[in-house]
């Protein structure tokens, strides 16, 4: 990483896919470095919210970010389904800070404006544009493509 750089990693979470996704940002240019997803086993809560934390930990030790990026919880039409996605929130929050990083959140909207230009756009929008700003070969999986999505909305935010 050069030293004028800044690493990102956003961050995606549900309970049972949450999305990664880290980009580095220098001199105007948005570089994509990598993205992909911890998938939760099936059952009990609280060990899904263990496998969260584990691999989000092992992802921030492996890429080094100096920045997170949390997508905020928006208000489903399930509470149910809103309380658990606010728990796999938590505990992405949690593993960054546990690894001293500083965690911003972004709300959805403010995210699809910033990559898709409205923030009205479809998650197949996101993932083409995602796509074209990282110059990427294909379509990334569409939880790390909200991730990665995320990330860019903070480097925007960032001015870099």
């Amino acid at each position: 990483m050069a030293a004028d750089s800044v690493r990102v990693l956003g961050i995606d979470p549900g309970t049972r896919i949450t999305g990664f996704g880290v980009v580095e940002a220098a001199s105007g240019r948005i570089r994509y470095v990598a993205s992909g997803c911890v998938r939760t086993t099936p059952g009990d809560m609280a060990p899904r919210l263990a496998e969260i934390y584990r691999g989000l930990t092992a992802v921030i030790e492996a890429h080094v970010p100096q920045h997170v990026a949390v997508e905020q919880v928006f208000v489903a039409r399930n509470p149910s389904s809103a309380i658990k996605l606010g728990q796999a929130r938590g505990v992405a929050i949690a593993a960054s800070v546990a690894c001293e990083l500083d965690v911003h959140e972004y709300a959805p909207r403010r995210v699809k404006q910033a990559v898709v230009g409205t923030g009205k756009a479809d998650k197949s929008q996101v993932q083409h544009m995602v796509r074209t700003i990282l110059g990427l070969d294909g379509e990334p999986q569409e939880d790390a493509a909200d991730a990665l999505a995320i990330a860019i909305c903070h480097v925007n935010t960032l001015g870099l």
